[in-house]
């Protein structure tokens, strides 16, 4: 008896000792000022980048292939004129009464003359599109982004900014469909969005020496950006679309992977992506 208890508690020993070796690995880890949830965020990280290179990719590729280039400017036209709606909420929540009336004008202009917004009449005629979420208005008012965090599939976000799908999904119109509607809709919007970003997606692969650090840098930098100035971010697209050079110049580096997920578009991992607020998804 004394034996099975003296191995039952060599057992427990060891059980515990484990347990605070691998507490202690990852206390230790060397963690980003911001970023305190490191550890599982490049786990998550790891997780939609498998999903990204083994279904996203693909599926974008091969629409890519089989799409015409006009019948993809007019999808993404479409998305991005339903993302005027939220827009213009979040215009009107942060009192932008100029923005509020242009988006709300793009919205009616392009829905009406654009045929439902598949085509986009509203920018060659002077009314600039003005990239609002939910996460940005609550910056706006001073709440501060919080830590770091990679939310599974959608991609780079933070505290603050994660609330925005939620605001998103009221103020998007497709919402609203019966769901055999809404599901495909959202199928062709995110194989859509990915298909936009191809081409920033390969650089990121080539360039970046530790990609999970510079989607990071890149989506906070980003998220900093659009809420010191305002100015709507850059639109990463398939080289063979409208490649497009993109810098920011409010900081000393280039920006180069975050898609704008809260404009009609969805928002993908980092390279994603996409959530400051990423390069998703």
């Amino acid at each position: 008896m004394q034996a099975s208890r003296k191995v039952r508690s060599l057992q427990l020993g060891i059980v515990v000792t484990s347990i605070l070796g691998l507490f202690g690995c990852a206390t230790n880890f060397d963690r980003t000022p911001g970023d305190p949830l490191e550890p599982l965020n490049r786990a998550v990280f790891s997780f939609n980048d498998r999903v990204d290179t083994y279904v996203a990719r693909p599926v974008a590729v091969g629409y890519t292939k089989i799409t015409p280039n006009p019948i993809r400017t007019a999808i993404r036209n479409f998305f991005s004129n339903i993302g005027d709606v939220g827009n213009f909420s979040n215009d009107v929540l942060q009192l932008k009464g100029t923005d509020a009336t242009e988006d709300l004008m793009r919205f009616a202009f392009n829905s009406t003359f654009g045929i439902g917004g598949l085509i986009d009449w509203a920018t060659p005629a002077g009314l600039p599109k003005h990239n609002q979420d939910f996460g940005l208005t609550l910056g706006h008012y001073g709440v501060p982004s919080g830590f770091y965090l990679v939310l599974p599939l959608f991609g780079p976000s933070s505290l603050r900014d994660s609330t925005g799908w939620i605001f998103s999904y009221f103020t998007t119109p497709t919402s609203y469909l019966p769901a055999e509607a809404s599901v495909p809709l959202f199928g062709v919007n995110f194989i859509g969005a990915r298909a936009d970003l191809l081409g920033a997606t390969d650089v990121l692969s080539q360039a970046a020496l530790d990609k999970y650090t510079f989607v990071r840098d890149a989506y906070m930098q980003r998220r900093r950006y659009l809420l010191n100035s305002g100015t709507a971010p850059p639109n990463y697209v398939d080289a063979d679309v409208e490649p497009t050079e993109v810098s920011d110049t409010s900081q000393p580096r280039t920006v180069g992977v975050t898609p704008d997920s809260r404009s009609g578009r969805t928002q993908l991992s980092g390279a994603s992506t996409p959530s400051g607020d990423a390069v998703t998804k």
